[in-house]
């Protein structure tokens, strides 16, 4: 029996793994509240990695070769541009006040939004590729003009507590003014009524914001990764599996974000690079798995490498 392609074992399969990495996180490795330090979160995303690539050779193994090509070159494109995610990350939980303690937590909760809103988005990209195959055209042109536009674009900090979001929900949700130890709701007065009624801790408005910057983020890694595969188990499981690492990588990426200061030039070459790729496999050839995955892979260690050289040295 297959499901969107892909035998339902394989589902399976995947969901048994993810289910038991976040049950192993949560349920044994942080069961209490700690802050996690750079040598964990170095070692939680070497474990991340290493299930991801074993998932990929049993890909490979079992769906062939292109199939196994295709999940990790989708694994290192989400993975990179995930990472303006971080930024991201750290600016909402600066805005808060979030201390580390609680930070896994919410990043930790918020991998199962990622995990149903990633699943929608794929399966209606991947419904709409195969009604009017066209749609691939539009992806492809999207991330051509996402690439360039990239090159040009100015770094610029928005304060999060002016975001239109944030107000939209201080202004129609109660949220309490300090956290309450790692509830994201809690029981306390109405400052108005006085009257004990549920209000939104930070923690939950923290939760929101990254939620939402991941659905921001998704608009362009999931037509990334559609440019180089159709197959939506491949789509799928290599974004959740970058995804999950990223997350587990924060703690350690958070302090040394601004080093890959040149990585964005890099990134902007595989979204043209992946872009263009459509329209050359439609009205040439077709470019082979490992092509595509040798060059994604050498622009950004390049952009990686060009940027530890250029920063070397350069405080956050």
């Amino acid at each position: 029996m297959e499901w969107l392609g892909t035998p339902l074992w394989a589902w399976g399969a995947f969901f048994l793994v993810i289910f038991a990495l976040l049950a192993f996180d949560l349920g044994i490795l942080h069961k209490k509240d700690k802050e996690i330090g750079v040598s964990e979160s170095l070692w939680l995303s070497a474990g991340y990695i290493t299930v991801a690539s074993i998932f990929g050779a049993g890909v490979w193994y079992t769906l062939g070769h292109e199939d196994g090509l295709n999940f990790f070159t989708g694994f290192f494109v989400e993975k990179s541009l995930s990472l303006d995610n971080v930024f991201v990350i750290s600016l909402i939980f600066t805005a808060f006040a979030i201390p580390r303690v609680y930070q896994h937590r919410v990043l930790f909760w918020g991998i199962l939004g990622v995990i149903v809103m990633r699943g929608i988005m794929i399966g209606i990209g991947a419904a709409l590729i195969a009604k009017f195959h066209w749609v691939l055209y539009i992806f492809g042109a999207f991330l051509v003009v996402t690439g360039i536009r990239m090159v040009f674009a100015k770094d610029h900090e928005r304060p999060i507590e002016n975001h239109p979001l944030v107000k939209y929900l201080k202004r129609h949700i109660r949220i309490s003014d300090k956290l309450h130890g790692h509830s994201f709701t809690v029981c306390i007065p109405d400052s108005k009524t006085g009257r004990v009624v549920w209000h939104a801790t930070p923690l939950l408005l923290a939760l929101v914001l990254i939620e939402c910057a991941d659905l921001v983020f998704a608009v362009d890694s999931v037509p990334a990764v559609f440019a180089i595969t159709q197959d939506p188990f491949i789509v799928y499981t290599s974004n959740i599996f970058a995804v999950l690492g990223l997350r587990a990588l924060y703690f350690a990426l958070a302090a040394v974000i601004h080093r890959f200061a040149y990585l964005k030039y890099a990134l902007a070459a595989v979204l043209v690079f992946i872009g263009g790729k459509i329209f050359y496999a439609e009205f040439v050839d077709k470019v082979p798995a490992l092509l595509s995955l040798g060059v994604t892979f050498g622009l950004l260690a390049a952009g990686i490498i060009v940027s530890m050289i250029k920063t070397k040295g350069q405080a956050a």
